[in-house]
């Protein structure tokens, strides 16, 4: 199943934006003449788009100094040069799992035409198509001469012949510096020697190993660029995203039930705890995951809340659904807190947290966890419609 394509996230949550008829502050329905979105809509949707802006910056930023540790390890391979790389992915990597939730509605990380998605978070990734794994020491792009090593190359090899076929972003970034995970407790342990040439290196092709991370890692500093300038003021994109205060709120909702409901509570929860596969969580090379969900439920809170990077007041969906229904506000604010306390439990790694019996604290933590952010969805819904906006999540 695909699990970075547009198309298919559309298809797994159907979040549609229309007119609702919305209750009044004492819960009774007053009919669709009464239903008038609330003029307070306009300023969440600003300070959206400010905050959109602001958290992508941020990670452009973290991004940026995960390059230059990229650049100086790629320069000199080290062991200390090497984990000041990893220190930055994890960081960098953190900011970014809270922009996910702008996604799911088109916008310009996944527009069907012109998104870059699939090349910045695409998942899960076939190691083996991009460097040598174990049992096969001359596996993937690395190991093949005749593949050229430039942005444009990687963008083309991506997802080339198959979803899991990853060759750039987040995830092969990964795979580069942390290498297959064997560990029972801990992340891969590739060494810095595989990007040594001469004697002491441990694999063959490390100059081609150092120019892939050169230039995969480049390649996402340009992908995230054109995120953040596709937010900045008077960009075309924010433009037209202002232009309807109503769409614009729907798309923020869409965002929040599409990420909660259908993306992390299943595709990146729920599939993991069924199957009990290593290869099925998120961030398996670094054993990042569970920081990966817990920002990603972050990112949800901080929309609801209108709480960004940039540290300046505003308001959030919150104050607009509680303008129209305050008990209903306040009840899917402590479902958002709620959740957030839930994946905070869930014990490091994920990979092992999803084994053993269904009783084990593990998997009653994700179990818990995925229930936790179902509900917040179910109310979602229902905060929607009090704002006169129609949204239907569909969960597998």
């Amino acid at each position: 199943m695909p699990r970075s394509s547009a198309a298919r996230l559309f298809q797994m949550a159907s979040l549609v934006v229309a007119a609702a008829c919305a209750p009044t502050t004492t819960g009774r329905d007053s009919g669709p003449a009464a239903c008038e979105f609330p003029a307070l809509g306009q300023d969440v949707a600003a300070r959206y788009a400010e905050g959109v802006a602001a958290d992508y910056a941020r990670v452009l930023t973290l991004a940026q100094a995960m390059k230059t540790a990229v650049d100086g390890f790629v320069a000199a391979p080290s062991a200390n040069g090497l984990e000041a790389a990893r220190t930055a992915w994890l960081t960098a990597r953190l900011a970014y799992g809270e922009t996910e939730v702008f996604r799911f509605y088109g916008g310009p990380i996944d527009d069907e035409t012109s998104g870059v998605e699939g090349q910045v978070n695409a998942w899960p990734m076939d190691e083996a198509y991009v460097d040598y794994v174990e049992g096969s020491a001359t596996a993937g792009i690395i190991n093949d001469a005749n593949n050229q090593i430039t942005g444009a190359s990687l963008l083309a090899l991506n997802e080339q012949g198959g979803e899991e076929n990853v060759a750039t972003g987040w995830h092969a970034i990964e795979f580069l510096l942390w290498g297959q995970d064997q560990s029972a407790v801990g992340p891969g342990a590739r060494p810095f020697t595989d990007y040594v040439t001469a004697a002491g290196g441990t694999a063959t092709n490390a100059d081609r190993r150092r120019q892939y991370l050169g230039v995969v890692t480049e390649q996402l500093i340009v992908d995230l660029t054109a995120l953040r300038d596709a937010w900045a003021p008077g960009a075309a994109y924010r433009t037209s995203f202002l232009a309807d205060s109503k769409v614009a709120v729907g798309r923020m909702l869409r965002g929040m039930g599409a990420l909660g409901g259908a993306e992390l509570a299943g595709e990146r929860m729920s599939v993991a705890y069924e199957e009990k596969e290593q290869e099925d969580e998120h961030s398996c090379f670094s054993d990042n995951t569970h920081n990966d969900i817990i920002s990603n439920a972050r990112g949800i809170q901080n929309v609801w809340l209108g709480r960004y990077s940039d540290g300046t007041s505003g308001v959030g969906l919150k104050a607009l659904v509680s303008a129209r229904n305050e008990a209903l506000a306040n009840r899917l604010d402590g479902e958002i807190a709620a959740s957030m306390t839930a994946v905070n439990v869930i014990p490091p790694p994920f990979d092992q947290a999803i084994l053993g019996e269904d009783s084990a604290t593990g998997r009653t933590s994700i179990r818990a966890a995925i229930e936790a952010l179902r509900t917040q969805t179910d109310t979602l819904v229902e905060a929607a419609t009090a704002v006169c906006i129609q949204l239907s999540v569909e969960v597998e």
